[in-house]
């Protein structure tokens, strides 16, 4: 076989990045000179690569500017992005189910995104943190060139503890640890207290988040009902306990449990923490939506209720402050020593500048001035994303009402499959999260979870009227 000449080959190299997408219309090519160089060519080879890329109709020289890449016209237009077959043989060991599901929507174009549970980026308060991440810069010229501490600033852990009184939890700041969200403070507190093979017991549905990291950690699960009033069934619980199985950690979100947006009486939270402590059950905590609840008055914390050290309490920023800094914490208790060692061991300290900025925004009044209007802002946009379902969707259709937060888990009539209505959303670029990944069992085949992050708009409008005659036409 012969072998294709130098400037071939080098033109094919860039056609396959070309088609890739790692080279996109309308970029530079590297000039010839350039080429040259990182090639290691003579200047004929280099001129002869980009003539192959002008015949291939790839290539457009600019005069005084350089060689870009172009869109060929002879070249087919790409066919509309459709939900892909799911295939889950790539994604053995990290729940092969929810891994395929957002892989096609990766696939997809999104044009109106309901499977998001964070709000709208105009709703953080972007410029104020901006603005403090710029004076944090001006003062300390050096900080970009220093390590945290693994366990965070203590400026941020100070003030989270503080806070933390407020809902009558009582966490010492230098027993907090400050981890990159609430997915890897969840991820500390299980490599904590648990090794592969131990079952530990989760809210039944629960966020596949969830699902994902503990099947990644090769740990058995076990789903306890829950319902959208009060959470966790704790006689379901109490039963499992009581069974042959040792549990040896249970997960709750008590406070707008994720999908349900259920909040735990106080009553079942003093229970949960003391049936839990009695059968030797470690408690982990995820708080990530208390300060999305509509109240003045935070809600207690199942941490308050700990008399024996059994509750691991896990939090984040995430949802109410800055997605993109990834900002979580947990407080483990007797636990602590090792989940310091084991954030060292997995990630070191995390990135300190976002700290300081949001430090410096939740010491003042002005933080919890944020919280009521966005909370005052979800609650509007809940009620009428809820009123919209109710009109548009299938008769027999219910919507839970959530007392916060961004969330609306609905109920379609039981003819109706959800991940049908996941393919079928997007084929028009509508995304929403089928309620099968949402639990190992196949009880939330006729569910769906909304997100109501967004302001409601008519783009918004639409998209629900459109999933509404998507679902009238499968009936």
């Amino acid at each position: 076989m012969n072998t294709p000449p130098l400037y071939r080959q080098l033109a094919n190299h860039y056609l396959d990045a070309i088609r890739s997408g790692t080279l996109k219309t309308g970029e530079r090519l590297p000039s010839i000179r350039l080429m040259m160089e990182k090639h290691a060519v003579s200047l004929s080879t280099a001129v002869q690569v980009c003539r192959e890329l002008e015949d291939y109709g790839v290539l457009e020289a600019r005069p005084r500017s350089g060689n870009y890449i172009r869109q060929p016209d002879s070249a087919p237009k790409p066919a509309p992005a459709l939900a892909p077959a799911l295939d889950t043989s790539l994604y053995a060991g990290i729940h092969e189910q929810v891994c395929a599901v957002l892989k096609a929507s990766q696939h997809s174009t999104i044009k109106v995104n309901f499977a998001s549970a964070y709000c709208a980026p105009e709703l953080y308060p972007l410029k104020t943190l901006q603005d403090n991440m710029i004076k944090t810069m001006r003062s300390d010229a050096y900080l970009l060139g220093a390590a945290g501490s693994t366990c965070g600033n203590g400026a941020l852990r100070n003030i989270l503890a503080r806070r933390a009184l407020a809902s009558k939890t009582h966490l010492a700041p230098e027993r907090i640890v400050i981890t990159n969200g609430a997915t890897e403070a969840i991820n500390l507190a299980l490599r904590a207290v648990t090794r592969p093979g131990d079952t530990v017991a989760v809210e039944s549905p629960t966020f596949y988040g969830l699902l994902q990291i503990l099947e990644s950690l090769n740990l058995r699960v076990l789903e306890v009902p829950a319902s959208a009033h009060t959470g966790l069934n704790l006689a379901a619980l109490q039963l499992l306990l009581q069974g042959p199985e040792r549990i040896k950690a249970l997960i709750v979100v008590p406070n707008l449990q994720n999908p349900l947006g259920s909040i735990m009486p106080d009553a079942n939270k003093a229970r949960l923490v003391k049936l839990c402590a009695e059968h030797n059950t470690v408690l982990i905590e995820d708080d990530t939506y208390g300060d999305l609840v509509d109240s003045e008055q935070p809600l207690s914390t199942l941490k308050h209720w700990d008399r024996t050290d059994n509750v691991i309490y896990c939090a984040s920023l995430n949802k109410t402050l800055a997605p993109g800094m990834r900002l979580g914490w947990i407080s483990a208790g007797k636990w602590h020593d090792r989940v310091e060692m084991l954030k060292h061991t997995q990630s070191r300290g995390c990135e300190v500048l976002s700290q300081l900025a949001v430090s410096e925004f939740m010491r003042t009044p002005s933080y919890e001035r944020y919280l009521r209007r966005l909370r005052k802002t979800l609650t509007v946009q809940r009620e009428q994303m809820s009123t919209a379902i109710s009109r548009y969707f299938p008769i027999g259709t219910s919507v839970t009402h959530p007392q916060g937060g961004t969330l609306l888990w609905v109920e379609l009539p039981r003819r109706h499959s959800s991940m049908v209505f996941f393919q079928e959303a997007l084929k028009v670029g509508i995304q929403i999260s089928p309620g099968d990944i949402f639990s190992n069992a196949n009880r939330f085949d006729h569910f769906v979870r909304i997100g109501c992050g967004a302001p409601y708009s008519p783009r918004i409008d639409e998209a629900l009227q459109t999933l509404g005659r998507i679902l009238k036409n499968q009936g």
